[in-house]
C-alpha cells in the first residue's frame, strides 16, 4: 500500500529476501512543498547501527541504472543544492541555513534566522525592483527620447539620480549593520585589563561558572593571554585574560613580555574591562596601567572599569559614590563606567552582567532591531558590484550620457542577482517600462 501524503504511518520494512529489518515510522511529503521541491519519504528507524546499516544496505541494492533507477549517497550541501535549483530558496536563505546550523549562542540563531526566513530576500528584492524600475525610466528616455523635451529628460534623469542615492544611503547603512552583527558569529572580544592580583582571573571564572583561570595571591601568575569562549545572556564572548600590568622594575623577562601582550590584546578587543582592587593599594603604581587607560579611550575603545573585592570596604569610612568618584578623576572616565563588584560573595555581578549585556547591543547595533548577517561573498558584491555600479552611474550622470548610466544601473541590479541567484533580462525591463510607464506609442 503506498504511503499517505503527510501522515505518519507505521510500516514493516523488508529486505529484497524478504527478511523483515525493521518497523518504522514513514513521512510522505509530496513535491513542491518539499525541502528540495521533490517527493521526499523520510524513514524513521529505530536507532542501532545494525537497523540502519541494512537498511542502506537493501536501499542501495535498489539501484539499477539500466531500469532508470539511480540510488547513490547524497553529496555534502545537495539536498540544499537541490532546494535552490527548484526555487524553493535563494541563495541568501541557503547562506542562512548554514549560518543557523553553525549557530552557538542565542543572538547567532536570531542573527542567522534574518537570512533563513528570507527577511534578507526580501530586502535584496525590493532592492532590485527599485533598480529595475530606475533602468525602466532610463530606457523610455533612450527608446523613446524624440517623445521627451530637453527638460522632461533632465527630470528623468534628476528622479532616477534620486532614487539611486537614496538607495546607495540605504545599502551603505545596511552594510554598517552587516558589520556590527558580524561580531556576533565570531565572538565579542572583552579583554580583562588590570594591576596583579585585581581579581583578572576570579571574575573570569565567575562569568565562566567554571575554574578557568588559575587564581593565586601571587603577584604576575597570568603571564599571557588566556582566551576562554563564553556565552553570556545569549552573546558569544571570547574573554581574554592577561596579565597584569605594574611598572617592570622587579619584573622579569617573562612577565614583561606578558604586560606587553596585554596592552597589545587590548587594543584589538571589543571591550575593555579594566579590574581594580578596592583595598590598600597605595603600594601600587598606576602610572603605567593610567597611560594605556588613556591610550584605549584616545582609540575609542569601550571600557568599563570593574571595582573588585566590594567585600573589603564595607566598613570603610568612605561612601561607595566618594570612592568610585575617586577612582574617576585618577582613570580621567566617566563615573558611570565604575561598576563594584565582589567576586567572593558575587555582589554586584548580576548587575555588571545586565551592563555588559546593554555594552554588547551597543556594539553590535542591536539595541532596536535584530540582528542582520549575510555572507561575506553578499557583502563583497553590495560593495564591488552594487555600491560601485551606482558610483559609476552619477559619473555618467554628471556627463549627460544616459546609455551608460541605464548600463551602470543594469549591471547593480545584476550584481543583486548574483547575491539572490536571480538575473535580470531584457523583457523583465521592458515589461516594467511598458506596463508602468505612459510612452505614448
Amino acid at each position: 500500500m503506498p504511503p499517505k501524503l503527510k501522515t505518519a504511518s507505521v510500516r514493516k520494512l523488508y529486505s529484497q529476501e524478504d527478511v523483515l529489518l525493521d518497523e518504522a515510522l514513514t513521512l510522505y511529503f509530496k513535491s513542491p512543498k518539499t525541502y528540495t521541491g521533490e517527493d521526499i519519504l523520510e524513514l524513521h528507524l529505530h536507532g542501532g547501527t545494525a537497523i540502519i546499516q541494512s537498511v542502506l544496505n537493501a536501499i542501495k541494492r535498489l539501484h539499477n541504472p539500466r531500469n532508470g533507477i539511480n540510488i547513490r549517497y547524497a553529496e555534502n550541501g545537495e539536498f540544499s543544492r537541490r532546494a535552490f535549483i527548484n526555487g524553493r530558496f535563494d541563495l541568501t536563505e541557503i547562506e542562512g541555513i548554514r549560518e543557523m546550523i553553525d549557530a552557538e549562542t542565542e543572538s547567532q540563531r536570531v542573527a542567522a534566522l534574518s537570512s533563513l526566513t528570507g527577511d534578507t530576500k526580501k530586502i535584496f528584492s525590493e532592492w532590485r525592483e527599485q533598480i529595475v524600475k530606475n533602468v525602466a525610466l532610463l530606457t523610455t528616455v533612450i527608446d523613446f527620447g524624440e517623445d521627451h523635451d530637453i527638460e522632461e529628460v533632465a527630470q528623468l534623469f534628476d528622479t532616477v539620480e534620486q532614487n539611486m542615492n537614496t538607495l546607495s544611503s540605504e545599502i551603505n547603512t545596511f552594510l554598517l549593520k552587516v558589520l556590527s552583527s558580524e561580531v556576533l558569529m565570531k565572538g565579542i572580544k572583552l579583554i580583562l585589563l588590570g594591576p596583579p592580583n585585581a581579581g583578572k582571573s576570579s571574575l573570569l571564572n565567575y562569568l565562566a561558572n567554571k575554574e578557568a583561570a588559575i587564581v593565586s595571591d601571587i603577584a604576575g601568575t597570568t603571564r599571557d593571554v588566556i582566551d576562554v569562549p563564553l556565552d553570556i545572556n545569549g552573546y558569544k564572548v571570547i574573554v581574554g585574560d592577561t596579565a597584569g600590568i605594574r611598572t617592570t622594575t622587579n619584573a622579569d623577562k617573562i612577565e614583561i613580555e606578558g604586560i606587553k601582550r596585554a596592552k597589545l590584546k587590548s587594543l584589538g578587543g571589543d571591550l575593555v574591562l579594566v579590574v581594580l582592587p578596592l583595598e590598600d593599594n597605595s603600594y601600587i603604581d598606576y602610572t603605567d596601567l593610567i597611560s594605556h587607560i588613556k591610550l584605549l579611550n584616545d582609540e575609542g575603545k569601550e571600557i568599563i572599569v570593574v571595582l573588585n573585592k566590594q567585600d573589603l570596604i564595607s566598613n570603610s569610612k568612605h561612601t561607595k559614590n566618594e570612592i568610585v568618584e575617586s577612582y574617576s578623576e585618577k582613570l580621567m572616565l566617566p563615573v558611570e563606567n565604575f561598576h563594584l563588584v565582589s567576586c567572593i560573595t558575587g555582589y554586584g555581578i548580576s548587575e555588571l552582567m545586565c551592563v555588559l549585556t546593554d555594552t554588547f547591543k551597543a556594539i553590535s547595533l542591536t539595541e532596536t532591531t535584530d540582528p542582520i548577517v549575510i555572507s561575506a561573498r553578499a557583502q563583497d558584491i553590495l560593495k564591488n558590484d552594487v555600491i560601485y555600479s551606482i558610483e559609476q552611474f552619477n559619473i555618467w550622470r554628471e556627463q549627460d550620457d544616459v546609455v551608460l548610466a541605464s548600463e551602470s544601473l543594469k549591471q547593480a541590479a545584476e550584481g543583486i542577482g548574483k547575491i539572490t541567484g536571480e538575473a535580470i533580462g531584457v523583457e523583465e525591463v521592458l515589461g516594467v517600462v511598458f506596463s508602468s510607464f505612459c510612452i505614448g506609442k
